[in-house]
């Protein structure tokens, strides 16, 4: 039966299209239930006219997927925080305003240079009582570091709204908290906290508490501290104290998803416990057991790993296959891909928007479904080949799913991946099982050191090997530019290529050349679309200044400044299939598509007989701006983050007395001149 043929996989997608036409829309809540109710009074009528023989009806299965559809858009309308009046973010209407949160601690995050960081629901501000999830960043003291999860907190400062990118083409962290239903930040010092007496001891709670006392356990017992760090990533996810050299080899190497908990490690512990339940009885009873062993062991694995949202999905994904696999149907297990699909984005809709549910979902489709095609290529004679031939098949099956969205969203691609399964994957089943007995035991203050000896070199190898496999350097293409066309178009080509390879014949043929033309016309037209712009750019770099005038694939650089491996230029490049032509010094006057720039720097040196129409501040020129707008009259002036602050507040206030539109990079990010 093919996957598009279950009702599910239809219901499924009209669903998942609803949650993407009121992400991008933001629709009026009042609006969206009126069409809900439209489309389920619409369901019931098409219920009653086609009586007993409903399913033959046309009619009644649009009807269906049109309910489907609008049940996915008010899904989404529900789940946004932004739509719920009791959400914190409607008090806040002026980020320099001081308010009064009281919070809960829910998660520790990865610590930045200079704070800790942690996600935190909001129980009152401004002593109403409110809801809603913030980001916490509290500047590292002695203090901050004994606040645990769980505690209840007072604390008074600015929240700060989520802004775009500062640069274009930059990661977007403001967007990306806002897809996790964060919708706003506090940066504050723990001198300013105050600590409540009170604790909430609820499921999160334990769970941290557990996770620090098996670390606390295994550091106590001598386990060196950089292989912990790896193993408390493995099996606790957390990574927050991996160091960015392990970090580095991992990611170059193809395996940086072994580092978070994921649909990889759950598969793991799936097939190992179903391994150790294989004696049970094959009756009906002893599927019940066994199903109920193996979800009692996935849950009670989420439980240790902290119930981060990540772990919670790939455990309830995993649940479904559970189930699935227990009811002994081989069409079942998309049945159960589709129905855990559904269920997690009726709970949780904005893990549509997650890279990792993204790579996860696709990953273990395309297992599914293009793993037994790989692997009937070849027959292996003996059950070791066997062994080895399924790592392969399996590596590359979630390699081609995942490649589109991967190179998409990171614009690199490790060329040795299937080098690093084939050396990786078979140890790391054992090393899991091995950290899950060490770490049971050490949730009772019990460390084997002979198991624990073995686990810590066991990591100790895998680090070595992940290092080996990185140092190939060339095998790893990096900055590779890829758009959401290419990638729409290239799975195009992956699916029909597919289909073909199963089944070939002329339509499946004709139709695969086709795509593979699309696929060409779009990368086509993306350089093509390219090649005829052109840009003139001030971005956003603090305590420093560049400007970049790009002509189609072309860009030059104006700057004082060094900007070596600038990560910021370096996205900027990729997003744009441009090149880096040459790097000038900044001059003072520049002209672009007609327009008369002028670049006043801190010497302030200018000819008063230039009549520009942009105005570019930098390096803090001191300087009677009154004067200069009654010479010049400019149409726009533009102070990039070189300045001093106090400089641009004065600025800002001049520009407004002489209705002249006035644009700090600070606060509102690049300038674009097109």
């Amino acid at each position: 039966m093919k996957v598009m043929q279950f009702p599910l996989a239809k219901i499924t997608i009209a669903f998942v299209f609803g949650i993407l036409m009121s992400f991008y829309t933001n629709p009026n809540p009042k609006l969206a239930f009126t069409f809900l109710l439209i489309s389920f009074l619409s369901i019931c009528i098409t219920l009653l006219l086609s009586k007993k023989d409903f399913i033959q009806k046309l009619y009644f299965g649009f009807s269906l997927l049109f309910l489907s559809f609008f049940i996915g858009f008010t899904t989404q309308v529900i789940h946004s925080d932004i739509f719920q009046k009791s959400n914190y973010v409607h008090q806040i209407k002026d980020d320099k305003k001081e308010h009064l949160l009281e919070i809960v601690l829910r998660e520790k995050l990865k610590n930045s240079t200079f704070s800790n960081r942690y996600i935190a629901i909001v129980k009152k501000i401004d002593n109403i009582e409110s809801s809603g999830k913030i980001l916490i960043n509290i500047y590292k003291t002695s203090l901050s570091e004994q606040i645990r999860i769980g505690s209840n907190l007072q604390i008074k400062g600015a929240v700060f709204k989520h802004k775009s990118a500062n640069n274009p083409d930059q990661f977007d962290y403001g967007k990306y908290l806002t897809n996790k239903s964060i919708l706003a930040q506090m940066f504050v010092s723990a001198y300013d906290i105050k600590i409540s007496s009170e604790i909430d001891e609820d499921i999160f709670y334990y769970s941290n508490q557990l996770r620090n006392k098996i670390i606390h356990n295994l550091r106590k017992s001598g386990f060196n501290n950089e292989e912990l760090n790896v193993v408390a990533a493995l099996i606790l996810g957390q990574q927050q104290d991996i160091s960015p050299e392990i970090l580095h080899d991992y990611q170059f190497a193809g395996a940086i998803h072994i580092l978070s908990v994921s649909g990889l490690h759950i598969g793991f512990i799936l097939l190992f416990i179903t391994f150790l339940l294989q004696p049970l009885p094959k009756n009906n009873f002893g599927s019940y057991i066994k199903l109920s062993i193996i979800l009692f062991s996935l849950w009670g694995f989420a439980f240790l790993a902290g119930l981060s949202p990540s772990v919670i999905r790939s455990v309830t994904m995993f649940s479904f296959v559970a189930i699935g696999m227990c009811l002994k149907r081989k069409t079942n297990v998309f049945h159960t891909l589709l129905a855990s699909l559904f269920f997690i984005l009726l709970f949780e809709p904005s893990f549509l928007f997650d890279v990792g549910f993204q790579l996860s979902y696709v990953a273990l489709f395309f297992i599914l479904w293009l793993q037994p095609l790989l692997s009937s290529i070849w027959t292996p004679k003996n059950k070791i080949q066997s062994y080895f031939w399924d790592i392969i098949t399996v590596s590359f099956a979630a390699q081609i799913g995942a490649m589109p969205l991967s190179i998409y969203y990171f614009h690199q691609f490790p060329g040795l991946f299937f080098v690093t399964n084939l050396i990786i994957l078979p140890a790391l089943g054992v090393i899991m099982a091995l950290g899950v007995f060490v770490m049971t035991l050490a949730s009772f203050d019990y460390v084997n050191l002979f198991f624990a000896k073995i686990l810590e070199w066991s990591i100790f190898l895998l680090n070595k090997t992940i290092n080996w496999v990185a140092s190939f350097e060339q095998f790893i293409f990096q900055d590779i530019p890829f758009n959401w066309y290419m990638t729409i178009s290239s799975y195009l080509v992956i699916i029909a290529m597919v289909i073909w390879f199963k089944k070939p014949n002329y339509i499946k043929m004709a139709i695969t050349l086709i795509t593979i033309l699309l696929f060409q016309a779009t990368c086509y037209i993306s350089i093509w679309k390219t090649q005829s712009q052109k840009e003139f750019i001030v971005f956003n770099i603090k305590k420093a200044t560049l400007i970049g005038e790009r002509n189609g694939q072309n860009l030059i650089l104006f700057s004082k400044d060094s900007i070596q491996n600038n990560s910021m230029l370096k996205s900027y490049q990729v997003a744009n299939f441009t090149t880096l032509k040459t790097i000038k010094a900044l001059p003072n006057l520049a002209y672009f598509n007609g327009k008369k720039i002028l670049i006043i720097d801190s010497l302030g040196i200018f000819s008063l007989n230039k009549k520009p129409n942009v105005i570019i501040l930098t390096q803090s020129p001191k300087l009677n701006l009154e004067r200069l707008f009654l010479k010049m009259k400019p149409q726009q002036v533009v102070a990039d983050a070189s300045n001093y602050k106090t400089y641009i507040k004065v600025w800002k206030k001049t520009c407004i007395k002489y209705k002249i539109p006035f644009h700090a990079t600070g606060e509102k990010g690049f300038y674009r001149l097109n």
